[in-house]
């Protein structure tokens, strides 16, 4: 199969990896905003919402996300979803041959079923200092819009970080897709050719070189905010952020 999609936060820097791969004349759907991702983006929204029903909160900062491995994925959410990808799914129809994929934040929100649709896609897990993924605004910062339970704070700092972690967790709570490679914003900021080239050899295309800004790495050594969270600390160590 020729599809690849990314998975990763708002804010995690997506948007370079979808930039690149448009570049390289992988189709990405038929309309994309600024940050690359598929737009109109209610379908998927909606999506979000119903998956949502199936995640119990079990208190304070844990989700059981055990029922979505194994019920069968309702056919609202399937309309849904081939509502928002019907660009990609058409053009895919078409040139079979050809890579296709997309890019939207909210695909992490139902991960576990879209790795289910689709098993055999090409999964790019796109990771961030969580410390600079929470400094800006995402839509996805109060998850009581798509659904989603959890402790409700006015802080919105730890909101984006409570975000922040149950993305984290419902990624590390599904089984790794056959086709599945991690990368590091940092990585493709700092180490862009050697990172391009093991994205080169996991996608079987080549890819094109776009400009990367080394200093929207670290951005919150300079914030006068509240950055650092507890919680963060096991998938810091894990990724190698000090």
């Amino acid at each position: 199969m020729s599809l690849v999609t990314i998975i990763g936060r708002g804010h995690s820097g997506t948007r370079s990896i979808s930039h690149t791969l448009y570049a390289s004349n992988v189709y990405m759907g038929a309309c994309l905003n600024r940050s690359g991702d598929l737009i109109p983006p209610q379908a998927m929204y909606d999506a979000c919402r119903v998956m949502a029903r199936y995640v119990q909160w079990t208190g304070d900062l844990s989700w059981d996300f055990h029922q979505l491995h194994e019920m069968e994925i309702p056919q609202e959410f399937t309309d849904l979803l081939n509502e928002f990808l019907q660009s990609v799914l058409k053009e895919h129809e078409r040139n079979p041959n050809a890579m296709v994929g997309w890019k939207i934040p909210e695909t992490t929100l139902v991960y576990p079923w879209i790795r289910r649709l689709f098993p055999d896609m090409k999964y790019i897990f796109w990771i961030r200092d969580p410390r600079d993924c929470i400094l800006g605004r995402h839509v996805t910062d109060d998850m009581a819009e798509f659904g989603i339970e959890y402790p409700q704070t006015e802080d919105p700092r730890l909101r984006r970080a409570i975000s922040w972690k149950y993305q984290y967790d419902i990624v590390n709570a599904t089984p790794r897709p056959e086709n599945w490679i991690e990368v590091r914003f940092e990585d493709f900021v700092f180490k862009q050719e050697e990172t391009l080239q093991r994205l080169e050899a996991y996608l079987g295309i080549p890819l094109a070189r776009i400009p990367m800004r080394a200093d929207s790495v670290g951005r919150w050594q300079s914030d006068d905010g509240q950055y650092d969270f507890d919680f963060f600390h096991d998938a810091m160590q894990r990724y190698g952020y000090e």
